[in-house]
């Protein structure tokens, strides 16, 4: 006789009683896929969906602050006394030659004009160029001793965003993405912002690369409603809506039965059902207008020099607010702080415009409570020379430069490595690009050394071949 492995129900209650406890675990089911509690992998059903952090994760998000164009480091945190002893003799020859991006090592040692002055309980030195910044220095952690290996803006600013200075990696915020998935169904989850011009490079500093095009940033833009098409055309209804997306992703699914490793349909499909749900979603999100006017004067936005990136600034903490996970607001896109021949002019622009928003930033998200697990980074691509050049400028410097964090794990009023004696090489705790990109995957919860993905026949990761977390910085 036949054995059973199903028991019959034995009546009528039994059955429903039965058949109703399924539901349960359907729901359940669904939970855990959705929450990432069934498995730290993406789902061939929604490569988005969220998943368990590999390590004890201490930051949900990031705002990266990207200087775009390279901030000079002997300007703004480390100050040299040696460049006022050196001022307009040729560079010692005991720092070895120098090969520049205009192929010079300059006119002579050019000393820095500014003031610096030491700050918060920490001491941590800045200059009169950021005062409002300057308030914030015990919840920060400066990097002294960055460096990168590119001399030119396109490839050094592809380095700082996905880790090598050739283009075809995915960028830092699309490994966050395929490591953690989204925490907001309805908003893209990595979003990049930028305000004057275009980034150097363009689109592939948020690409995904060789990841599933499902994982590359969204990109807001400048002017006007921040994505195109986000409200639905006059006169057509959800359910209209709803039936023709469904239509047409019946017809792109049967496309795709034989094209499986077409990545970019894919997230073609995944794209489309974002940007419905965004219909509702992102309206809200992205009106500046539901803030109190308090709110907007802290980040500058009642001023013309400040508003723009005060926005962007103010955009992206609401932003991370609802769940996106990386933000990257650029501020001087398109090498704004690039000073080869007026170092003065250009950084005080640069430094007015970025320095009350960015105080506003750090200041908002401590009063929200939201600082200490929103990891802010600050940085451009590289740093600048302390010979001068043309004059009245600094030529790149990658060899050594200063970038800094705060929140998100971060031990604050912490400052990390340093310079030779004018400022040209990294030399003490020496800090790479790779570095820093481990250091940011580490406070999100993921290990650069486990965080892989298969491409033609090699476990690729963010930080290639290189990259150790700079233990001192976390808290």
């Amino acid at each position: 006789m036949a054995q059973h492995h199903i028991q019959p129900a034995l009546s009528r209650r039994d059955f429903l009683a039965r058949s109703g406890s399924g539901f349960g675990a359907m729901a359940l089911s669904y939970l855990l896929a959705r929450d990432g509690g069934l498995n730290s992998f993406a789902s061939p059903l929604n490569p988005l969906a969220p998943k368990l952090a590999q390590i004890p994760p201490k930051a949900k998000s990031v705002i990266w602050l990207f200087m775009e164009g390279g901030p000079s480091h002997l300007d703004l945190f480390d100050p040299k006394p040696e460049l006022d002893k050196l001022a307009g003799k040729p560079m010692p020859e005991s720092f070895g030659k120098v090969l520049t991006s205009m192929g010079t090592a300059g006119n002579g040692i050019m000393p820095s004009q500014r003031c610096f002055k030491q700050h918060g309980q920490s001491g941590i030195w800045v200059s009169d160029w950021y005062p409002h910044i300057a308030e914030h220095v015990d919840d920060m952690a400066v990097f002294r001793s960055c460096w990168a290996d590119g001399l030119n803006h396109v490839g050094s600013v592809c380095q700082m965003n996905t880790g090598s200075i050739l283009a075809g990696r995915p960028a830092m915020g699309a490994w966050t993405t395929y490591g953690l998935g989204t925490a907001n169904e309805n908003l893209p989850t990595f979003v990049v912002l930028t305000d004057d011009a275009e980034v150097n490079g363009g689109p592939k500093n948020w690409s995904s690369g060789f990841l599933p095009a499902v994982y590359e940033g969204t990109y807001f833009r400048k002017e006007g409603a921040p994505i195109f098409h986000l409200a639905p055309p006059a006169g057509i209804s959800d359910r209209q809506q709803r039936t023709k997306l469904d239509l047409l992703s019946q017809l792109n699914r049967h496309y795709a039965v034989d094209k499986s490793e077409d990545s970019e349909l894919d997230a073609r499909l995944n794209s489309y059902e974002l940007a419905y749900r965004m219909q509702s979603a992102a309206p809200e999100a992205v009106d500046l207008g539901k803030e109190t006017e308090a709110t907007r004067k802290l980040y500058g936005m009642d001023e013309k020099v400040t508003a723009k990136f005060g926005s962007n600034c103010l955009m992206a903490r609401r932003l991370v607010e609802r769940g996106v996970r990386f933000v990257q607001c650029y501020c001087g896109s398109g090498s704004g702080w690039d000073a080869h021949t007026d170092l003065e002019g250009n950084h005080s622009k640069w430094c007015k415009v970025s320095d009350k928003p960015i105080a506003g930033l750090l200041a908002d998200l401590k009063a929200r409570g939201m600082l200490q697990d929103t990891l802010v980074v600050w940085g451009g691509e590289f740093g600048r020379t302390p010979f001068n050049e043309k004059g009245k400028g600094r030529d790149h410097n990658p060899w050594g430069f200063s970038m800094w964090m705060a929140g998100g794990g971060i031990k604050g009023g912490t400052t990390i490595g340093s310079t030779d004696e004018i400022g040209l090489r990294a030399v003490d705790q020496r800090a790479h690009v790779s570095d820093i990109h481990a250091t940011i995957l580490n406070l999100l919860g993921l290990d650069h050394v486990r965080l892989t993905y298969l491409h033609n026949g090699r476990q690729e990761r963010a930080t290639i071949n290189d990259g150790e977390v700079i233990k001192e910085a976390i808290g």
